[in-house]
């Protein structure tokens, strides 16, 4: 069972963020909250990185971004080699994040869900385990494909 969670929302997905920050404890999880800490406008890359750092520092187990669609802490997140992000808007794709892409960063909308959908595709999220299998040797592809690339993001480009 995952139990520490790295949060992290900017301004838009501060309230669901809390909302969630509530049921995790209530359930038992431990919870890093990398912040915002309240609803003044920050900019959403600085969360994402905090988030996306402790996950491949192993400081903890998965995390949580928050932003107004999750678009924007989606693609910061991702640029992390080791993270792999999935914005996930409904229980499907937040089970198969899991399942077939051993997701270990869970990005919503804060502005295009409300607090009880969110709460039952984070539990999704985090009560499915990652099948392996099949599913291993196409993860390992994606690490792949940040080792070939580090020397392009070192050079500029991006």
């Amino acid at each position: 069972m995952v139990s520490t969670i790295a949060l992290g929302a900017d301004h838009a997905g501060y309230g669901l963020k809390e909302a969630l920050k509530a049921w995790l404890i209530n359930h038992g999880y431990q919870v890093l909250d990398l912040g915002t800490h309240s609803t003044e406008s920050v900019d959403y890359p600085d969360y994402a990185a905090l988030v996306a750092e402790s996950v491949v520092d192993r400081k903890v187990e998965r995390g949580l971004l928050i932003c107004g669609t999750g678009i924007g802490m989606c693609m910061a997140a991702n640029k992390v080699p080791g993270v792999r992000a999935a914005l996930c808007g409904d229980l499907y794709t937040a089970r198969m994040s899991r399942e077939h892409n051993d997701a270990n960063v869970l990005v919503l909308g804060g502005r295009l869900m409300g607090a009880d959908m969110a709460t039952d595709i984070l539990q999704a999220w985090l009560e499915t385990d990652f099948a392996a299998g099949r599913h291993a040797r196409r993860v390992e592809k994606i690490a792949d494909i940040e080792v070939r690339h580090a020397g392009d993001r070192a050079g500029g480009r991006a």
